[in-house]
């Protein structure tokens, strides 16, 4: 730091907060530590009794905190996402469209552990909304050291931080399984369900096939979407390990690739999950019928991401997968699935 005149502060950076106090009208810094002071800023600083400052004094080698938050920003910034502009050192990200968010979570955490910064953000793998707060990214002290923050690019390397997957246009053909609704002895309270949580992320709804117990004639259904130009085929009923609940012998029938039958999370033990080549196929357990928040609804939005999910992707969710059915759900911005 040095201490120059007030009138001679043009271009120079404050070190300290500057408060301002006018009394029963406001009480507080009327400039910040970090702030680049103006031409504009002078009557106010004399003002306030500021005929001195205490301003940063340029080194080689460092950075200021909204030069370095700006390299965070480059690191951290993925496509469909806008920047605001460095605040008191301080950048955010908002997502520009609705989407899933994903995190380079390995990269995260080395940047964090670097310590003197800060990238803090929601949760990855959830969806978000057009408008909403991805992530905030500062540096601790007013300067930092250069080397630091070109360390900060080497670790992240090789593609952002933080990326926004847009949600394909996909179909999807129901299965639904089960005597009781094939002869008619009950009524099918199952896809209507399905149709709405499908609807959430922009899937149309082809049809619906009702099945009996038969496992052939489920496997059959399922094929049937696939040729008819399903992205993805939904089967319901039969999900549990009853003899008589064939559904996840029809999906094995049908299916190249299991991918797990069962997930650490309640409500939703039994869901299934399969590949037939790239179409997925869906078991859901009677759960998902009368639960407001299921597995379902956590795999579903990284489906329509594109992704391909994995049995580790499964495995991980057993710490933070218990649905507290709480009186007014908040989902995502809860801890179910996280």
């Amino acid at each position: 730091m040095k201490l120059i005149r007030t009138q001679d502060a043009v271009g120079s950076v404050l070190c300290h907060d500057i408060t301002q106090i006018i009394p029963g009208v406001v009480k507080g810094p009327v400039f910040r530590k970090g702030h680049v002071v103006t031409k504009e800023d002078i009557p106010v600083l004399l003002s306030v009794g500021k005929e001195h400052l205490y301003v940063w004094e340029k080194q080689e080698g460092m950075l200021h905190e909204d030069e370095a938050a700006e390299v965070l920003r480059q690191v951290c910034q993925g496509d469909n996402m806008t920047a605001s502009d460095p605040k008191e050192g301080k950048i955010e990200l908002t997502a520009k469209m609705d989407g899933l968010l994903k995190i380079d979570h390995e990269k995260l955490n080395a940047v964090n552990g670097m310590g003197q910064m800060v990238i803090a953000s929601r949760h990855g793998n959830f969806p978000v909304k057009k408008g909403d707060k991805i992530a905030g990214m500062r540096v601790v002290p007013l300067v930092i050291e250069k080397e630091k923050m070109d360390r900060v690019k080497e670790i992240c390397a090789g593609g952002p931080l933080f990326r926004l997957l847009p949600y394909r246009k996909m179909k999807a053909g129901i299965v639904t399984t089960g005597s009781e609704v094939f002869h008619g002895r009950i009524e099918d309270q199952f896809t209507p369900v399905v149709i709405e949580k499908l609807k959430e992320f922009g899937v149309e709804t082809m049809g619906n096939t009702l099945c009996s117990d038969d496992s052939d004639m489920a496997a059959d259904a399922v094929r049937s979407w696939i040729a008819q130009g399903a992205d993805m085929v939904v089967c319901t009923g039969g999900m549990s390990v009853d003899p008589d609940d064939r559904t996840p012998l029809a999906i094995r029938k049908a299916a190249d690739e299991i991918i797990t039958y069962g997930a650490p999370v309640l409500p939703g033990a039994m869901f299934m999950l399969a590949y037939k080549g790239e179409i997925p196929v869906l078991g859901l357990p009677g759960c998902v019928m009368y639960a407001k928040r299921t597995i379902f609804d956590l795999a579903l939005p990284r489906i329509v991401a594109g992704e391909r999910l994995k049995a580790e992707d499964f495995t991980v969710l057993g710490e933070g997968g218990l649905c507290l059915n709480c009186p007014v759900c908040t989902f995502p911005n809860c801890g179910f699935g996280k």
